[in-house]
């Protein structure tokens, strides 16, 4: 079953619409828009969060610059669209994504509603 895609945002500081499987904070939209700006890889192209089989919990989330496929969902909000792929969207439905930058290190994390255990270093999760 092919869900359609959503409509883009018309203002830049609006939130996604209602429904949006995945919501991304202010700080992990500016930080796709600089990727998309400075990153050759991401040229002419869109964030895709997916879900995988794998990491210490049995999933983990994984993300790239890619080029939108036929029955990709699309999330847009403040100006970006973000891919999601049919069979990652369940897992991610109700998800925030946030971008973190610290001592430690930096990344996209994800807080995720339908994850019942996560391992230690918050890349894989069990559902």
């Amino acid at each position: 079953m092919e869900t359609p895609n959503q409509a883009p945002a018309s203002d830049e500081n609006t939130a996604p619409p209602a429904g949006s499987p995945v919501v991304f904070t202010a700080a992990a939209v500016t930080k796709v828009r600089s990727f998309l700006d400075s990153l050759e890889e991401a040229k002419g192209k869109h964030l895709r969060i997916f879900v995988q089989g794998g990491g210490c919990s049995g999933f983990e989330y994984g993300f790239t610059f890619d080029e939108r496929k036929p029955n990709d969902i699309v999330v847009a909000q403040d100006g970006i669209e973000v891919l999601l792929d049919l069979f990652s969207k369940p897992y991610l439905e109700g998800c925030e994504v946030d971008y973190k930058e610290s001592l430690m290190g930096s990344g996209f994390s994800v807080q995720n509603p339908n994850a019942v255990g996560t391992c230690g270093c918050g890349h894989s999760f069990s559902a």
